[in-house]
């Protein structure tokens, strides 16, 4: 194990290791919770992918730490789930097989850059100030969802901001309104309301008192006073539904479904939606690797995980080089891996900050964490009764720690601002990470044009943007 692991040369024991994987769990075991949560709203069996957020977590995370030998856990990614149902599923409309393909897709496309000097090029090719943007905005993003699903928010409307609607005898089974919605925070007049506040303030003071583990503490306390309050009913738990037996066989619903009629043998069939589902594919992988190679440097630099040959490598070097190479194979494999599982785009967890904080170094720390996540298989009936009450405040403030990318934004200067400002606030407002990509790009260009800069847009960025553009011409005449 010392041997492997090289241990001593990272300044580091196998006690330390230990201590550091679990930690690490604790800090991001809410994915267990919440992933299933937001997938299953998109038609998929929760069983299925409650063992599919597992599988993909552990053999992730055992490539990280047995090929890499880096500190680091994968799971399926916040806001990368939510935009995987809510923007492709609900809003765009394909199915949740088409949207699995996609992702397997974008496994394939980052495994390609990562071996190759593409990478290079598109790095080079997004603004430093972007990639902040685009970090923060998912963390606006993410807990918008929160907020929704924790029902904090209502909105009013009168029929004159009704645009189009879908009805099914008298019900309207789905309706479209324009800028005349009004938000309004809800009566606190329920106990599903009550116990969402109640789980937001625990969770929060658990967070910000930094105790470890307390997302985790915060959802399974919430569960529990849901219980006492009658929201959670203990009685409609199923343990033969919700055994590990009844999830493998679920499982079979998911696994594979991105090659079957219904994903990637369907997903190309419609040459006017060819365009948007490339743009979809390019959302999903530039979120997933800025999101990777922000972790890597924000906390490898200070540990020394990642030498500074490691950063240099990460623009210069091609292949598996350096261990920062391996990192970024191990993480487009996961993806790849988890899409034929059944779960959307699996990345590298910044929770596992916890872990480095306690001492981790090595891919034992890795090791021990995808142990954990393997043990977790057999809690699945008890999570099945968690309320979206309790997960929703997970939202929020995750969403709060993915909007520290913020700092790294210089405000006061408009040129940076407003392109920044733009992608940030269009991912939550349009509910799509994609569209707030595509605004931050187009005003960047803009902006740069219009300062006489335009030699600063890489051609790469240029591309991007006449495809983003085709796009919401095809989606007018469509629509």
């Amino acid at each position: 194990m010392e041997k492997f692991f090289k241990l001593k040369e990272n300044g580091t024991t196998v006690s330390t290791e230990v201590i550091a994987g679990v930690t690490t769990f604790f800090a991001m075991s809410y994915i267990l919770f919440v992933n299933p949560a937001i997938l299953s709203a998109s038609g998929m069996p929760f069983q299925a992918v409650f063992l599919a957020t597992i599988i993909a977590s552990v053999v992730g995370t055992l490539i990280m730490g047995l090929f890499a030998n880096v500190p680091y856990a994968q799971a399926p990614g916040m806001g990368l789930n939510a935009f995987f149902t809510f923007t492709v599923v609900f809003g765009l409309g394909y199915t949740w097989q088409q949207a699995l393909a996609m992702v397997f897709i974008c496994g394939l496309i980052n495994i390609f850059i990562t071996v190759t000097k593409i990478r290079k090029l598109i790095i080079h090719a997004i603004p430093e100030s972007m990639q902040h943007a685009i970090g923060g905005g998912i963390g606006i993003f993410v807990a918008y969802v929160g907020i929704k699903n924790a029902n904090l928010i209502s909105f009013s409307a009168d029929s004159a901001t009704i645009t189009s609607s879908m009805v099914d005898g008298d019900v309207a089974t789905n309706v479209t309104m324009n800028g005349g919605v009004v938000p309004a925070l809800v009566n606190f007049n329920n106990p599903e309301v009550l116990l969402s506040v109640i789980g937001l303030v625990l969770m929060t003071v658990l967070v910000v008192m930094n105790i470890r583990g307390a997302i985790l503490i915060g959802i399974v306390g919430t569960t529990i006073i849901g219980i006492l309050m009658g929201v959670v009913d203990l009685s409609a738990i199923d343990w033969q539904a919700n055994s590990l037996g009844n999830s493998i066989n679920e499982l079979g619903v998911t696994f594979g479904a991105a090659f079957g009629p219904e994903g990637m043998q369907s997903l190309f069939a419609d040459s006017a939606k060819i365009p948007q589902v490339i743009m979809t594919i390019i959302a999903f992988s530039l979120s997933d690797t800025f999101d990777t190679i922000g972790t890597f440097i924000g906390t490898g630099r200070r540990t020394g995980i990642f030498s500074q040959e490691d950063e240099d490598a990460l623009e210069d070097s091609k292949g598996f080089t350096t261990k920062m190479d391996r990192a970024l194979f191990a993480d487009a494999v996961a993806t790849s891996i988890g899409a034929v599982f059944g779960t959307s785009n699996t990345t590298t967890f910044v929770e596992s900050a916890a872990g480095i904080g306690a001492g981790g170094r090595t891919g034992l720390t890795s090791v021990v964490v995808a142990g954990m996540f393997l043990l977790s298989s057999l809690f699945s009936p008890i999570i099945s009764i968690v309320p979206a009450q309790a997960t929703a405040p997970a939202l929020i403030l995750v969403g709060v720690m993915m909007m520290a990318s913020f700092k790294d934004i210089d405000w006061t200067q408009l040129e940076e601002a407003v392109p920044a400002f733009f992608a940030s606030i269009f991912m939550g407002l349009c509910y799509s990470i994609s569209y707030g990509i595509a605004a931050g790009f187009i005003f960047f260009a803009i902006v740069k044009v219009v300062k006489g800069k335009g030699k600063e847009v890489s051609p790469v960025l240029w591309i991007v943007n006449v495809l983003f553009i085709l796009n919401f011409i095809i989606m007018a005449i469509l629509g």
